[in-house]
């Protein structure tokens, strides 16, 4: 249920970032947590609320290389513990049940509108650290 994010484009650009980040310190790691924090931060504030469990549940993880992130629920216990977010994310369609009709859920999506509300911010972060990081390694620091 956790969003994944990652960097994406050219095969080069991506091996270049991976060797920089492990002959010297890139800027791209803490750049990725920075934009984790505020889509989760998002997703917090958006998550329809009623007993307020399963905002406990949402967390942001970045990869020691900073090339990929997940926000949401991870795991397969909270996975297991809050399999309800998917319905508040998709909705339900009505059912029957026995005698009686169990009516449907409307969706409230909190996702993807996490992301898409934040994603020039994202891209801005993202790209000053990756410039940052090719300057310094360009001049060999």
């Amino acid at each position: 249920m956790a969003r994944r994010s990652s960097i994406q484009g050219d095969f080069k650009l991506r091996g270049l970032l991976r060797r920089i980040g492990n002959e010297m310190e890139s800027d791209l790691r803490p750049a990725m947590v920075e934009a984790a924090n505020l889509v989760l931060a998002t997703q917090q504030r958006l998550i329809p609320r009623d007993t307020g469990d399963i905002e406990q549940g949402l967390e942001a993880f970045v990869s020691k290389s900073g090339l990929d992130a997940q926000i949401g629920i991870r795991g397969k216990k909270d996975n297991r513990h809050f399999f309800y977010g998917r319905f508040l994310e998709y909705g339900t369609k009505q059912y029957v049940r026995g005698d009686h009709t169990v009516a449907a859920r409307p969706a409230h999506p909190w996702l993807r509108p996490s992301y898409d509300m934040n994603r020039d911010q994202i891209a801005t972060i993202i790209s000053r650290a990756i410039e940052a990081t090719l300057r310094r390694a360009a001049e060999g620091a």
